[in-house]
């Protein structure tokens, strides 16, 4: 016997045979109950979901002559015999692909002039009917509109958008859903108890992941994994035949960048790579994973997982390890990634930068919190205002009250500053920390030194560095003290605007952009105590005056100043507009110019007898 596929051989024969569209097949068993079948249907919806099975169904219960209390086909009249042997007069099926012209719309028109043979119906099944003409749409509107009594017109259709208004306007419209996971999965199932074949529930559901909703799609799957297996199907046989990536790499890659083990991180996109994997492939693969683990953090979005219990449990444990933070900078990273893939020269070099950006997310947060907030964790005190000496700052946000012996004791979270942090927590995101143990340490208390004064303030301020909230007061004396000691205490430079000028065209002189030259030769430049001021005339020369990120360090530099700022004025006053073009002068009218000038040219031109071209 010849070898029937599984997507003929099981195909539903009854409504309630067929996945994933329960919402449809109620809808049609109530309108045959109730006796109200519209003329017209048109079911919409991905491939392989059972639009034209149900469509199938539906016209052999209309014309079965033994209906039963469900209201399905009893398969054993003289009419669902004749449509089981593809011998039915009474329901033809027309694929509108290969029918799309005026004249198979016109040859159906005039079948559908006919009574049908034998049954109450004549059903008219059109599969893919976007497929059709603009005309062929036009010549069908009124047969669709008011056909006779024992006509039935079922349309299908993947692509629901081509379809003219007028037509949606006749029909009765029912969209088809994709087919879950967990429904594929017990059909596949079922398939295997019939044949007596062995699954492991991954192996199936890996099948059912990678037909994206369609059934047919997965059944063509699944037999190709028989083929190749046998009467066992095991999980490493679908990844191999499907060319799919196992999850324990990314289980595994998840791990490493979590201990920030980047050696292991590299190893497994090697393996990666060499088991013939795209680096696409493998960023979207794990950035899925990262999602799944996302999802696994709340109970309620925990039936998004469409995976096997026992991988549903290896997510739950990973997730409780990771933290959402990190699972979104990760998540993040993946998008960019994957955004900027196709435009990278050295791909694999492309997606190992962005696993380095993962692996150290932790460290690179953690600068970034130092140089804003201080040291997570950190415990603040007060200081005692009964205290003569007063207080120090040891490290970044932690203060020490001192006394007598000028020493002083301060309480440390210590385990907190270990914490690791993989990534920005998002608004709305407390972790929560258990309390940690308080270590005792005694540290010795650094001379007090006098406030800086406003200038030295000011030079914090305006060179970029952290504001008085997260750098030590002892920082800024061991500057003071520095500064003091190359040459004393340090004082506002004076400056003057010759001094400027010079130091303008000698960067004028560093730069190799005639443009850019041209727009600092032209510009207006004055100077106070603590600023540069640039004035140009137009927004261009201001935004290229912007955007030379050098000037301000070359002149902080070369003026010995700084806390010099600058600051940029447009004036359209000193807009310079481009010469006009001289007029071209005609041979007559330069001639009368040059004899103007010398007398002689007009004798020379007798002599010679000379006269103009256009003369």
């Amino acid at each position: 016997m010849a070898f029937l596929v599984s997507a003929r051989k099981y195909r539903p024969v009854h409504f309630e045979d067929v996945v994933g569209q329960a919402h449809v097949s109620q809808t049609l068993k109530k309108a045959l109950q109730t006796d109200h079948v519209a003329h017209a249907f048109l079911f919409c919806g991905p491939r392989g979901v059972g639009k034209t099975t149900c469509a199938r169904i539906l016209a052999k219960v209309l014309n079965c002559q033994n209906v039963t209390a469900n209201f399905e086909p009893c398969g054993e009249c003289e009419s669902c015999r004749a449509f089981s042997e593809n011998a039915s007069f009474n329901i033809m099926e027309l694929d509108a692909a290969s029918n799309n012209s005026v004249e198979h719309i016109r040859t159906l028109v005039d079948q559908v002039r006919f009574q049908p043979q034998q049954g109450k119906y004549k059903v008219f099944i059109i599969d893919e009917v976007h497929m059709l003409s603009q005309a062929a749409f036009n010549a069908f509107l009124k047969t669709l509109e008011e056909p006779p009594s024992y006509a039935i017109f079922i349309l299908a259709t993947t692509e629901k958008h081509k379809i003219i208004p007028t037509i949606l306007s006749r029909c009765q419209i029912f969209d088809f859903k994709r087919i879950q996971v967990g429904d594929t999965v017990a059909h596949l199932q079922k398939i295997c108890d019939a044949e007596g074949i062995e699954a492991e529930g991954d192996a199936l559901h890996i099948i059912a992941q990678k037909a994206d909703g369609a059934l047919r799609d997965a059944l063509s799957i699944f037999d190709r994994i028989t083929s190749a297996s046998g009467k066992k199907i095991t999980y490493e046989d679908v990844i191999t035949n499907l060319n799919v990536l196992d999850y324990d790499y990314f289980f595994r890659l998840t791990d490493a960048l979590l201990t920030e083990d980047l050696r292991q991180v590299l190893l497994i996109h090697d393996s990666v790579l060499r088991n013939g994997f795209e680096g696409d492939h493998f960023i979207n693969g794990l950035a899925e994973h990262l999602r799944n683990l996302l999802v696994c953090k709340d109970p309620d979005t925990l039936r998004l997982l469409e995976v096997s219990d026992n991988l549903r449990d290896r997510y739950r444990q990973q997730s409780a390890l990771a933290p959402a933070s990190f699972l979104l900078t990760a998540l993040n990273l993946c998008n960019d990634c994957d955004i900027n893939y196709k435009m990278a020269r050295q791909k694999p070099l492309h997606v190992e930068l962005y696993l380095i950006k993962m692996c150290y997310a932790n460290q690179a947060v953690q600068l970034a919190a130092g140089s804003s907030q201080g040291v997570v964790g950190a415990e603040k005190k007060t200081p005692d205002v009964s205290d003569p000496v007063g207080s120090s700052t040891v490290g970044s946000g932690q203060s020490v009250p001192s006394d007598a012996t000028n020493s002083s004791t301060i309480a440390r979270q210590s385990a907190a500053a270990q914490q690791p942090s993989y990534g920005i927590s998002p608004p709305g995101y407390a972790e929560v920390v258990p309390p940690l143990p308080v270590e005792t340490v005694t540290v010795k208390e650094p001379p007090i030194e006098p406030a800086p004064p406003p200038q030295q303030a000011g030079l914090l301020r305006k060179t970029g560095l952290p504001g008085l909230s997260s750098v030590s007061l002892q920082n800024i004396h061991d500057e003071i003290a520095e500064a003091e000691a190359n040459g004393g205490p340090v004082q506002e430079a004076k400056l003057t605007l010759e001094d400027l000028r010079e130091a303008w065209v000698a960067y004028i002189d560093s730069i190799d952009k005639d443009s850019v030259k041209t727009i600092l030769r032209g510009a207006d430049i004055d100077i106070n105590p603590e600023e540069v001021t640039v004035t140009v005339g137009s927004a261009l020369a201001e935004s290229t005056v912007r955007q030379e990120s050098m000037l301000m360090d070359f002149l902080r530099k070369r003026l010995h100043a700084p806390l010099l700022a600058l600051t940029i004025k447009l004036d359209p006053s000193r807009s310079n507009a481009a010469p006009a073009k001289p007029k071209r002068l005609t041979d007559s009218e330069k001639y009368h110019a040059m004899r103007a000038v010398n007398p002689l040219v007009d004798e020379v031109r007798k002599r010679f007898d000379l006269s103009f071209e256009n003369e």
